[in-house]
């Protein structure tokens, strides 16, 4: 089993300097402009329409697609509410094409729950070593949480196989966010680092891909990666769908693994364009994308946008991360996105969403490790803060 120094961030820099480990940072597109009206009436007609198709909700044990659930128990997705979520009323006409729906086998692999509960997770480890305020993290520690991959690690396909080993033995899924592509956050910086080159990226795919083998896994590959990527230069674009691409197909390759590329969230691209980047960066041999990774917005509004979303992209599906979204992001702060005070915890992961592309609630961000200084003096990205672990557990809904 894994050490505890190759999965606790020591909080000495961020990226690869130091050997910290970083936490992904999206969102920094909260006052994205609003779409026409035109375009929200788009979106109530093509989220009506979903909801009257009959898709179900899933559950925690799988059916014909490793699902559960019917029309019975799948909620209604209202239309994106632009005053709460303003990059995900963007779905108007004529602002993109559907993609086509894919064929591949990675397309139609769903995950199945329960989830694996990390008895090395940040959390389970800073309670071993603070005996006395273990209580006050208990929640955290006993709730299914994703294992974070990239560059700071020495031996990728260890610390893998022994999450995936785990799953396999105790019949759970494992649940990883892989985060070292090259340049990575380049937008904001506070996780900055990646691979050093393409060749290095790909040699790390298929390091975690020889750790799962046949494992039940889930993969949120790259956060951040199609959110950023106008920030990049043409070369590094056609570099970084590659990238992509290349990881996608390795992972959709595994039997058992189920793989969602970055969605951003409800505040950031609007789905017409989120839905072109997915296109191109090979979403149709996916399952499909995740959404509000390491940001804050509420549960409804990620799944407004991404049933639209999924619409563009025959059919896609979804996982949210809800590791702190229960009360929903912070208002009249500068960079919401980056530490705000007063969040809590969100729904635990599980299949049963109730939403009808909607695979799962994850917990892909760790609660209580830090998102970066946020120009405020916080500790560096990835960095244990028991103070904000302590308040995500109080103020938590799930």
């Amino acid at each position: 089993m894994p050490t505890s120094t190759s999965s606790t961030p020591p909080g000495r820099g961020r990226g690869r300097r130091g050997g910290s480990r970083p936490t992904p940072a999206p969102g920094r597109r909260d006052g994205a402009a609003l779409t026409p009206v035109r375009a929200v009436a788009l979106a109530v007609a093509v989220v009506a329409a979903l909801a009257g198709c009959g898709f179900g909700g899933g559950g925690d044990e799988g059916g014909a697609d490793g699902r559960t659930g019917t029309g019975a128990s799948a909620r209604a997705a209202t239309a994106p509410d632009p005053t709460r979520c303003p990059a995900g009323a963007g779905a108007g006409a004529g602002e993109g094409q559907p993609v086509p729906a894919g064929t591949a086998v990675g397309r139609a692999r769903a995950p199945r729950g329960p989830f694996l509960v990390d008895p090395h997770s940040q959390a389970a480890q800073q309670a071993a070593a603070d005996p006395g305020g273990a209580a006050r993290v208990g929640a955290l520690v006993r709730t299914p949480t994703a294992f974070s991959v990239g560059d700071w690690i020495t031996d990728v396909t260890g610390e893998v196989h022994s999450r995936a080993a785990a799953a396999r033995a105790g019949g759970t899924t494992a649940v990883f966010m892989v985060y070292g592509i090259p340049h990575r956050d380049v937008g904001a910086g506070y996780s900055a680092g990646g691979f050093p080159d393409g060749a290095a990226y790909r040699q790390f795919t298929r390091q975690v891909a020889a750790g799962i083998g046949d494992a039940r896994a889930v993969i949120v590959l790259e956060p951040d990666s199609l959110g950023q990527i106008d920030q990049l230069p043409a070369d590094q674009v056609t570099e970084r769908y590659a990238l992509l691409r290349d990881a996608v197909d390795v992972y959709a390759g595994l039997p058992a693994t189920s793989v969602y590329l970055d969605g951003t969230n409800c505040g950031w691209v609007a789905p017409a364009e989120m839905a072109r980047r997915l296109g191109e960066a090979g979403v149709a041999h996916a399952r499909g994308f995740a959404v509000n990774v390491a940001n804050y917005y509420r549960t409804e509004d990620e799944a407004a946008r991404a049933e639209i979303l999924a619409a563009l992209l025959g059919d896609a599906h979804y996982v949210v991360d809800t590791s702190r979204n229960g009360r929903g992001p912070a208002s009249g702060l500068t960079d919401a996105w980056c530490n705000p005070p007063g969040r809590g915890t969100g729904a635990t992961p599980t299949t049963d969403t109730g939403y009808p592309h909607a695979d799962a609630f994850l917990w892909v961000k760790t609660p209580g490790a830090s998102d970066g200084e946020c120009g405020r003096n916080n500790p560096p990205a990835g960095t244990w803060w028991p103070q904000a672990a302590a308040e995500l557990v109080r103020n938590g809904v799930g």
